[in-house]
């Protein structure tokens, strides 16, 4: 029993490269994920009912296979967390972000046996199947890079944010009190003045709400000035972070062959 459950955790996880039964499953996990993702927008179209039948089957196919996976998982997770009893380990398991994503993608299926939904209510729930996407990220390291990437960048971009924000609202303060009385309607309150901010610090400018005055269109000049630069220092500090993480990546590899014959080191 104990060698069918270890061959199982082998299958479900991540495959290595010898274990074709492990390749066969991610593979298929992620043409499975990927069809889905392609239902959810087909689902938006008007197409014919027999099409649409179609589409029920499959989504009844998926959340079978998906709830069989989250399953298995669920009862491998002991051997992902050896160093805890199998019920800590578990929990541990059920409350991780992968797990309420697999949790959330079957979710929407079983609610309605559940309890009774209103069916405009259930077609917005059932939006939340768009969150099966992110179960690729078991099977590929690009949104674990981006994830790190942002973990390790955190006090930059969370300070670089903070001064945005506070330019934003000097701005939307500040634009008020000067078109309020040119155009109330326009800038009715702060609010309104800051959806202008926010399109004008980051340089969309949608052209819904812009100043009349002079003064407003000196401030505005000035904001959009402001907006180039320190909107894109998120972007530069991110990139910074990529940067980093290939350096990382690339220095890493370089340990792993040896410098005299060039084999790589096991």
């Amino acid at each position: 029993m104990n060698r069918i459950k270890q061959r199982l955790f082998e299958i479900v996880q991540k495959a290595n490269e010898d274990d074709k039964a492990s390749k066969i499953f991610d593979i298929s996990i992620i043409i499975l994920i990927i069809i889905n993702v392609i239902l959810v927008i087909a689902d938006t179209f008007d197409v014919p009912r027999q099409i649409r039948n179609w589409f029920s089957y499959i989504e009844l196919f998926s959340v079978i296979v998906f709830t069989i996976e989250y399953a298995c998982r669920l009862y491998t997770s002991d051997l992902l967390y050896p160093d805890l009893s199998p019920f800590r380990a578990r929990i541990k398991y059920i409350f991780s972000f992968m797990a309420i994503i697999d949790l959330l993608a079957i979710l929407p299926f079983y609610l309605p046996f559940i309890i009774p939904i209103d069916l405009r209510v259930l077609r917005m729930i059932r939006i939340v199947r768009l969150l099966r996407i992110f179960k690729v990220n078991r099977y590929t390291t690009a949104l674990s890079v981006i994830w790190n990437v942002f973990k390790r960048k955190k006090n930059q971009l969370i300070s670089s944010i903070f001064v945005v924000l506070i330019l934003m609202i000097i701005a939307s303060v500040l634009m008020y009190n000067i078109e309020s009385d040119a155009q109330p309607e326009a800038f009715g309150n702060a609010f309104s003045a800051l959806w202008w901010a926010v399109a004008t610090l980051t340089t969309v400018g949608y052209g819904d709400i812009y100043p009349i005055t002079a003064l407003g269109k000196i401030l505005s000049a000035i904001i959009a000035i402001l907006g180039i630069g320190l909107v894109a220092v998120p972007a530069g500090i991110i990139s910074a972070g990529f940067i980093e993480s290939i350096d990382k990546d690339e220095t890493e590899d370089e340990k792993c062959f040896c410098p005299y014959c060039g084999k790589k080191i096991k």
